[in-house]
């Protein structure tokens, strides 16, 4: 370090004792390195439905990264198969004659489609939550369910002429089903923890088995017995269809969502938290896993120590910054989670705070017994959410443009601490006890707590979502359209790139707000600076060079 650099740092020091930084804090870094992987990265964004199709191929459906995949069945090698937003699948059938067609869950529509080469068309549409779907493959009718963002059983014409013919409704979640080969409709309702089959020609529903937690998918094998996965319990089960005996006959883990079973009768599952789809032989009971990864989603995450805590979408997870090391805190749909599709987090020394800006939710949980304290329903899109010493919770909700306190019993005294924000994205307190959150419009600003004077930091910004500030005082912005980590200095403004070309800033799909998946940022105590990369699910540090 040259003396010219030591008199600016030790200056700019002096300018940011006021404001609480650089006590024995390591000083102003000459550079950065190149991003090193922490954790590293998977196919997918999340992984949901799955088929096998005529000519062989595993095809696996992404809802947050609005994809479909193909999967090689022996060495699990992924690729794009059909790009975003067209690819979203939360569910994929294959028809009698090769054809293909697909849930767009997030847009409510069902695309088809006769062969790869073959336009694309639209089959139905406004109709949200469609979710799983099958062909009759004896008459080639096709068949789709609303869930979560509805509830209705529906028939479609291939043709696209016809509108959509309402078989049942209010069914308790009929998720993903497969047609038998006497035209009867076999899967599961989430709700109401049972296995069904359903007569297409009045909705007649007869239950079959009812002894499960929360079953997400049922395929038959061609041999009397229905196969089940129980994403609340981890479980593949068998029922027998003449019995209705269910038979657990592998523990896997929670979060599953759906299953194939290939021609040879390998049963393909996959796991939404994991990016996961594993291989199982019923003749052999082997289990092999074609492809995995430590991540789902991570979005917004913050750091304790040398502990990361990751919203992870499909799971909240525990990251060693020192080792990459990953241990579940909450899993999505499982037994011990309440989590609402968590996209940010924040800490405090007694909470953690989940917010949930796709389902309007920020859930409070005691990080001594990992317990949920309240989960705050009906906000407007919040994106961030920083539990207080005092108790209380700050949150920024986007649609409103406000950050608001949250506090007493139920936390139902609120109060606005700032208005007018042009897209609060994420939020991080500043040694000098002031809020500073970036906006969606481009610009860093700070919060005074007490009297909610903004004052804009930085502005030019693309895109600014994760912040977290250095131990020399400065701040550490994701300029996600631009794809690259930004310094802001405190003091005198300046702007230094610390990474770029980094595989941030995945595009929203339609109807979809573009902070969409965030990306996460942490400094570390000795400067170490941390994100989550929404385009591989990975999770990278890059170090300080002095």
């Amino acid at each position: 370090m040259n003396l010219i650099h030591r008199a600016a740092t030790g200056a700019a020091c002096a300018a940011l004792l006021v404001l609480g930084a650089c006590a024995s804090a390591p000083g102003r870094p000459i550079g950065w390195g190149e991003p090193q992987v922490l954790v590293a990265p998977s196919s997918f964004t999340g992984v949901h439905g799955l088929a096998v199709d005529g000519k062989g191929r595993l095809l696996a459906g992404s809802v947050v990264g609005y994809e479909m995949w193909e999967v090689d069945r022996n060495t699990g090698a992924a690729k794009v198969f059909i790009p975003a937003p067209e690819g979203q699948a939360d569910d994929i059938a294959v028809g009698p004659m090769g054809e293909l067609a697909w849930t767009n869950y997030l847009m409510g529509m069902v695309r088809y489609r006769e062969s790869d080469s073959a336009p694309m068309k639209v089959l139905a549409k406004d109709l949200p939550g469609l979710n799983s779907l099958d062909f009759d493959r004896k008459t080639g009718k096709l068949y789709a369910s609303q869930v979560f963002l509805g509830d209705a059983l529906w028939e479609l014409d291939v043709a696209g002429v016809a509108p959509p013919r309402l078989i049942a409704k209010d069914m308790g979640g009929f998720n993903g089903f497969e047609v038998g080969p006497d035209g009867m409709l076999y899967g599961p309702l989430w709700f109401k923890g049972q296995v069904v089959k359903i007569d297409p020609a009045n909705g007649a529903i007869t239950v079959i088995n009812n002894e499960f937690q929360t079953p997400a998918a049922a395929n038959l094998d061609g041999k009397g017995n229905l196969w089940v996965v129980d994403t609340k319990v981890g479980q593949l089960s068998k029922v027998e269809l003449a019995t209705g005996r269910k038979t657990v006959v592998k523990q896997l883990q929670a979060s599953l969502d759906n299953l194939a079973i290939a021609p040879d009768g390998t049963i393909y599952v996959s796991n939404m938290a994991n990016n996961q789809i594993q291989a199982y032989n019923p003749a052999t009971d082997a289990l092999r896993t074609l492809t995995s990864g430590k991540l789902a989603v991570p979005a917004g995450l913050k750091i304790d120590g040398n502990t990361l805590w990751v919203a992870d979408i499909f799971g909240f997870r525990e990251v060693n910054a020192s080792s990459g090391d990953v241990l579940d805190v909450f899993r999505m749909h499982s037994a011990t989670s309440e989590m609402e599709y968590p996209f940010a987090v924040g800490v405090s020394t007694k909470q953690f705070a989940l917010a949930s800006w796709f389902t309007g939710t920020v859930q409070l949980i005691d990080r001594t017994t990992r317990k949920t304290v309240k989960t705050i329903h009906g906000l407007k899109a919040p994106y961030d959410a920083l539990p207080m010493e005092d108790g209380s919770v700050l949150y920024a909700e986007i649609a409103t443009g406000n950050i608001t306190r949250a506090s007493g019993t139920e936390y139902a005294t609120t109060a606005v601490v700032a208005s007018g924000l042009k897209g609060p994205v994420q939020m991080t307190l500043g040694r000098d006890g002031a809020l500073y959150v970036t906006e969606a419009a481009g610009t860093l600003t700070r919060i005074d707590l007490a009297t909610g004077v903004k004052t804009e930091v930085a502005s030019g910004l693309a895109l600014p979502e994760g912040v977290a500030q250095t131990p020399w005082g400065s701040f550490i912005v994701a300029e996600a359209a631009a794809g690259k980590l930004t310094e802001i200095d405190l003091v005198t403004g300046a702007k230094r790139t610390v990474a770029d070309k980094l595989p941030i800033g995945r595009p929203a799909g339609p109807g979809m707000p573009p902070p969409y998946v965030v990306t996460g940022v942490a400094v570390g105590a000795d400067g170490s600076v941390y994100f989550s990369a929404n385009r591989n699910n990975a999770v990278y540090k890059v170090r300080p060079q002095r």
